[in-house]
């Protein structure tokens, strides 16, 4: 019986595959460059594609994107978050002088806030 190869490159996929007992695993590495936290944002949107899409999420995986994807979507959701927080609480009057007379009112009126960003957030970028 000839010998197989420890090391076979396919064409179709554009992946190195490395001879593991009998069988051909892919040699995938990690990027080591981006070292950005994926965040609660990059988790939510990961868990929703696992459910949703794998495809697209096994493609991430494979050609070694995915943390790059999650860390960027994260950062946009951050920002977009607290620009929709900003700007609620600048329409609806929720300011220091707010805080300073009635910190429950404050508080109440700031987690009404933060929960319907949140969920603008969930529907606009995690959940698509």
């Amino acid at each position: 019986m000839n010998e197989l190869k420890t090391r076979i490159y396919d064409e179709t996929s554009g992946l190195d595959y490395v001879l593991v007992g009998d069988y051909y695993i892919p040699a995938i590495e990690l990027s080591e460059s981006d070292d950005r936290p994926i965040g609660k944002w990059g988790r939510m949107h990961r868990a929703y594609l696992e459910e949703a899409n794998p495809l697209l999420l096994n493609h991430l995986i494979l050609t070694g994107k995915l943390h790059t994807y999650l860390a960027g979507l994260n950062e946009q959701a951050q920002d977009r978050y607290r620009l929709i927080i900003q700007q609620m609480a600048t329409f609806e009057g929720v300011t220091e002088d707010l805080k300073r007379r009635s910190q429950w009112e404050w508080i109440k009126a700031m987690n009404d806030i933060v929960n319907r960003a949140e969920e603008i957030i969930k529907s606009e970028m995690i959940n698509v």
